[in-house]
């Protein structure tokens, strides 16, 4: 109650003009946030700065440490270790003079060719609910403002600025809102609204999905922010629950660029797909204040707005005058931390934990005196992320290369084989940001040597082990064209193996990616993007120093085998409507119900140790628990997973399984454990048009195991 009075009594000193320059993001004059609120001088307001994420800091100009892509911290499926990640990120926000974090990004995958799938998390809601959650816990531990992202159905970047989600009541509520609303009984501070529409209203302007579940049904407290030039009027979104317009100013030479590339003054210039427009701003400012002097806004709609924000500024430290920034990297309890040993080590584990080991017929891990050929494109250079907002430049970095001969005991030759495989970025496609300006930060050289096939075949064919990194190259803003690898490198991965039945692949994905040789090669990793640490993380799991406890958070398939393939009215879209046609049957459930092999299911992802399962035994109303041994003679990491398989009803078609909970459980050689899951009772219901949330009375199966198609245990449950 006394913040509430507190912030009354800071709401009651306030002009309309002051309010309103609360609501509307202004240049920051340090010039380091992605978005800034002036503040309030008199009223003893600071300013509040919000900054990109979620793979670490973006403050312009600054360095900080590169987080591995969100989708490997997924693959770790550790809620901790997310947790962990996500006070690292605060600690560094804090250290740049941040105060909100945008992040993290929580939208289910749904289309495999999505630029932006390496930013979330899973293509299941309690799986994505659940690691979204720790994310939020651990950047608000650090008393910075998390902020969840992008509300809601954002699955796709081509025509993200003006495509309509056709999506059914039904999916909304069970597989596209439960990891917002994860995130909203996490405490999340802020929610950031997408530039689609859904169901023909834009996310901004969409008064039943902000203002009725958002702000009404969940009771969300905090306030909520626009995506980057996504507002799209000033009554509609005010009316419907919006609460900050960022970054309420046009950006820097973009309205020259649209004036300069209009063709001879008769046709409009239309900004590039997935570029919003970036003059549309200021639509808080005097186009607010007109609306509530009409009576279109009721005045009390922008009181509510300020007591929004301040009641975050309040409740994270920042209206008691005492947060300080650090100088010079110093950090202290209250000036933040900025690349220390402690982050580069959170870096390294999620990296290396995230790792999923997809197939292993025995080479792995390398033997210490193994020769080793590191074979790929772009094995010198550091994979940090995909391009776009999230772009975050480190302080140090290790190559592949790097990694493995800092490991290995015996010899290590290199060899590119084909062309490097150009990283691509949003910044790349604004039109209003030149050729020599520095946009991100991380622009890698681009003089390159020529490379050889012949040469990586020989290096190959003179190794006990050759290992191929691969990688693709996504970017917010678009989408890829194809989920086949760029460039020759299927052409080299063949070439290779052909030369050595060793052969040992790395990917290095943003999400699915189709591997037409991996059953011609003697093992596969995938590494994700994995920040910083990427050499290092490399070589631990490849010799065996870290256990590959990664497991997907997406299945892996051909791209004809998803259930967004081969209709064009369900991805892209047509006359910008993207049509949900497949409803909850996405991702897992899709390959269930269609009876469809894929290539790696949901969950895989094997160890260096082996484990048995006992039997499954009720161990409280929502909890089960399983004795799980490691049978090996080396420690290992387990990550334990059930899922539901519900009874039939008639007239009701249901996925056959949802995951309803897991368990990332370190276990040594020869050491058993009881491993205990509380069971998400979103895996129990439905969502009914007319009744709402059901549990249909029956006999529930409650699956447990490895992945969604390796099930080692069962135990039935009524409800």
């Amino acid at each position: 109650m006394a913040d509430d009075d507190h912030t009354g009594a800071l709401l009651a000193r306030l002009s309309r003009t002051q309010k309103l320059a609360l609501v509307r993001g202004a240049t920051d004059p340090e010039g380091t946030a992605t978005g800034y609120l002036p503040g309030v001088e008199e009223a003893g307001i600071p300013p509040f700065r919000l900054v990109d994420g979620p793979l670490g800091i973006r403050a312009e100009g600054q360095r900080a440490t590169a987080f591995p892509a969100s989708i490997a911290t997924a693959a770790t499926f550790d809620t901790d270790l997310a947790q962990r990640q996500g006070a690292a990120m605060g600690r560094e926000a804090t250290a740049l003079g941040q105060d909100a974090l945008l992040a993290p990004g929580v939208n289910i995958i749904r289309v495999p060719q999505c630029g932006r799938n390496f930013e979330y998390l899973s293509e299941d809601p309690v799986h994505a609910g659940a690691v979204g959650a720790g994310l939020v816990d651990g950047i608000q531990s650090a008393d910075v403002v998390a902020t969840v992202k992008h509300f809601v159905a954002n699955n796709q970047e081509t025509h993200r600025t003006t495509v309509s989600a056709e999506v059914d009541e039904r999916t909304l509520r069970e597989l596209y809102l439960p990891p917002f609303r994860a995130a909203v009984d996490a405490g999340v501070g802020s929610v950031m609204t997408a530039y689609n529409r859904v169901n023909g209203t834009h996310m901004s302007d969409h008064e039943r999905l902000v203002g009725d579940v958002l702000k009404g049904e969940w009771g969300f407290d905090g306030y909520v922010v626009s995506d980057w030039y996504g507002l799209e009027s000033p009554v509609g979104a005010a009316n419907a629950g919006m609460d900050v317009e960022m970054p309420g100013v046009a950006a820097p030479g973009a309205a020259e660029a649209a004036d300069s590339d209009t063709a001879d003054g008769d046709e409009g210039f239309e900004w590039p797909n997935g570029i919003p427009d970036a003059t549309h701003a200021g639509l808080f400012g005097d186009p607010l204040a007109d609306a509530i002097d009409s009576g279109e806004v009721p005045a009390e709609r922008l009181d509510d707005m300020v007591r929004r924000i301040l009641g975050q500024m309040n409740r994270f430290g920042r209206l008691d005058g005492g947060r300080t920034a650090a100088e010079d990297g110093e950090s202290d309890d209250q000036a933040g931390e900025l690349d220390s040993q402690r982050h580069r080590d959170i870096a390294a584990d999620v990296a290396a934990r995230g790792t999923v080991l997809f197939d292993n017929d025995g080479v792995l891990p390398l033997a210490d005196g193994a020769d080793v050929a590191v074979i790929g494109p772009n094995v010198d250079e550091p994979k940090l992320g995909g391009g776009g907002s999230s772009e975050t430049t480190p302080v140090h970095s290790v190559t592949p290369v790097e990694g493995i001969e800092s490991r290995a005991e015996g010899a290590v030759t290199t060899a590119f084989g084909v062309s490097q495989i150009e990283s691509v970025s949003l910044f790349d496609l604004l039109p209003f940001v030149g050729e020599d300006d520095e946009a991100d930060g991380s622009a890698e050289d681009t003089t390159r040597r020529e490379p050889s096939l012949d040469d990586a075949v020989d290096a190959a064919e003179a190794a006990d082990v050759p290992v191929v990194f691969v990688r693709d190259a996504t970017t917010e803003a678009r989408d890829r064209d194809t989920l086949a690898l760029p460039g020759r490198q299927d052409e080299l991965v063949s070439a290779v193996a052909a030369a050595n039945e060793n052969t040992v692949v790395v990917v290095r994905s943003g999400g699915p990616v189709e591997l037409p040789w991996h059953e011609d090669v003697a093992a596969v990793l995938e590494q994700w993007y994995p920040g910083q640490a990427d050499g290092d993380a490399a070589a631990a799991v490849l010799y065996g120093d870290r256990d590959p406890s990664g497991r997907l958070p997406v299945t892996f398939a051909p791209e004809t085998a998803y259930p967004t393939a081969g209709a064009e009215r369900r991805y892209p879209g047509v006359d910008d409507e993207a049509h949900y046609d497949e409803g909850v049957f996405v991702g897992y459930r899709h390959f269930d119900d269609a009876d469809v092999d894929p290539t790696y299911p949901f969950g895989h992802g094997h160890s260096y140790a082996t484990f048995e399962y006992g039997p499954a035994e009720t161990a409280g109303e929502w909890t089960v628990a399983v004795p799980v041994e490691n049978v090996a003679d080396r420690s290992g990491r387990e990550v334990v997973q059930a899922y539901v398989r519900p009874p039939s009803v008639d007239g009701v078609d249901r996925p056959q399984r949802e995951l309803a909970g897991f368990e990332a459980v370190q276990l040594a050689a020869g050491e058993r454990q009881s491993v205990k899951l509380t069971l998400d009772d979103l895996a129990f219901s439905r969502y009914d048009p007319d009744s709402g949330w059901t549990v249909d009375t029956g006999t529930y199966t409650v699956e447990i195991g490895r992945s969604s198609r390796d099930i080692r245990t069962t135990l039935p449950v009524d409800r």
